[in-house]
C-alpha cells in the first residue's frame, strides 16, 4: 500500500508497505516540468555514491525509469526511523539540545564538503568551477521563463549578482537544499540518520551550499523557515557568527569576506525556486497542496537578497 508522504514541494514522495516492511517511493510529479528540474535520477546516484561515505544516506532498492509503470520514473529507497524537525526553534527542547542538534548539522554538512567526489564516483556529476555564474544564469532564465509577475528586487538581483561574484573559486559536491526538514534525525539522539531530497545536488562551490542553509538568521519564522529575530542565547541555538565560525574550523573556509554576497545570491536562487513552485501550481501540477502560498513567499525573499546585495556594496538603503 502507498501512503503519501507530507513535506515536500516537489517530488511527490510515498511510504511504500508490504507486510511488515515499509519503503519510500519517491517520483517525478506528473504534467510538463520545467527543464533540468526534479532529477530523481541525479538523486538516486548521488545517495548511491554516498552509501560507504561519512554522509549518512538511506540505503537505496531500485531506480525505475519506464513511465509506464507508475506514470512516471521513480525510486525505492529504506524507510528511516527517526524524527524530522521542521520548525527551527526546536520547541519542545532544552537549551543544550538545541545546541547538539545544531552542532550536528553543521557537522555532517562539513563532511559532505569534505567528500571526494571524484573517489566515489561523481567526476561527472557537474562541471567543475564557475559554479556562480553558471547557477546565476540557470535561476535568472528559469524566471524569465514563468509566466507570472516577477517583482522589481529580483530583477535587481539578477542584474546585480553576475557583477560581484567572488574571484575565489572551489568544486566539492553539494547538496543544494541542506536545511533542518531535510534531515532524519535519530528517534532520541541528535544524530543525524539521514539526508534526503538531493534532487538540487551537483559539483558547486561548498561556501553557496553552506550559506544557503545560514539563510535561516536572515529570514524572520514569519516569513519562512527563519530564526531571525528570535532570542538564540535563550533558545540555547548558536549565533550566525558562531555556527559559521564551527564550519570554518571544520574546514578551513572562512566566507567572511565575501559573506553578504553568499547571502544575496542564496536568497535569489531560494525565491527562484518558489517562483517555479507557484509556476506549477498555476499549471496544476506542483506536489504540495499550500504551493501557491509558498511561491507567495518568493517575492519577500527576494527584498531580503537585495538588502544583502546593499549591505555588500557598503549601503544602507
Amino acid at each position: 500500500m502507498l501512503f503519501p508522504l507530507s513535506g515536500g514541494q516537489s517530488n511527490p514522495t510515498f511510504r511504500l508497505e508490504t507486510g511488515s516492511r515499509q519503503y519510500v517511493l519517491r517520483k517525478n510529479p506528473p504534467g510538463q516540468l520545467i527543464a533540468s528540474a526534479h532529477a530523481i535520477d541525479r538523486e538516486y546516484r548521488v545517495m548511491e555514491a554516498l552509501q560507504s561515505s561519512g554522509v549518512p544516506v538511506p540505503r537505496l532498492f531500485a531506480y525505475c525509469e519506464d513511465e509506464t509503470i507508475i506514470g512516471t520514473p521513480f525510486y525505492v529507497m529504506e524507510f528511516l526511523e527517526g524524527r524530522v524537525l521542521v520548525d527551527q526553534s526546536l520547541p519542545g527542547m532544552t537549551p543544550a539540545e538545541r545546541g547538539a542538534i545544531y552542532r550536528e548539522m553543521n557537522r555532517v554538512l562539513a563532511t559532505l564538503h569534505s567528500v571526494d567526489h571524484e573517489a566515489v564516483g561523481l567526476a561527472s556529476f557537474g562541471r567543475p568551477g564557475n559554479y556562480f555564474a553558471r547557477q546565476i544564469s540557470r535561476w535568472s532564465r528559469q524566471c524569465q521563463e514563468v509566466a507570472l509577475p516577477v517583482n522589481d528586487a529580483m530583477r535587481r538581483l539578477m542584474a546585480w549578482l553576475p557583477e560581484h561574484i567572488p574571484a575565489d573559486d572551489e568544486t566539492s559536491l553539494v547538496h543544494g537544499d541542506y536545511r533542518l526538514d531535510n534531515l532524519v534525525f535519530h528517534p532520541s539522539e541528535p544524530r543525524v540518520i539521514g539526508v534526503l531530497d538531493w534532487e538540487l545536488s551537483t559539483l558547486g562551490h561548498p561556501l553557496a551550499d553552506f550559506s544557503y542553509q545560514c539563510m535561516s538568521w536572515t529570514v524572520p519564522p514569519s516569513l519562512w523557515r527563519g530564526i531571525a529575530g528570535l532570542d538564540l542565547a535563550t533558545l540555547g541555538i548558536p549565533s550566525e557568527a558562531e555556527y559559521v565560525a564551527m564550519y570554518t574550523h571544520a574546514t578551513g573556509r572562512d566566507p567572511a569576506g565575501h559573506w553578504n554576497f553568499y547571502l544575496a545570491y542564496n536568497l535569489f536562487r531560494m525565491a527562484a525556486i518558489l517562483y517555479g513552485i507557484a509556476q506549477r501550481s498555476a499549471g496544476g501540477n506542483a506536489a504540495a497542496a499550500d504551493a501557491m502560498e509558498t511561491g507567495r513567499k518568493a517575492g519577500p525573499l527576494a527584498e531580503l537578497g537585495w538588502q544583502c546585495a546593499l549591505r555588500h556594496a557598503g549601503r544602507s538603503n
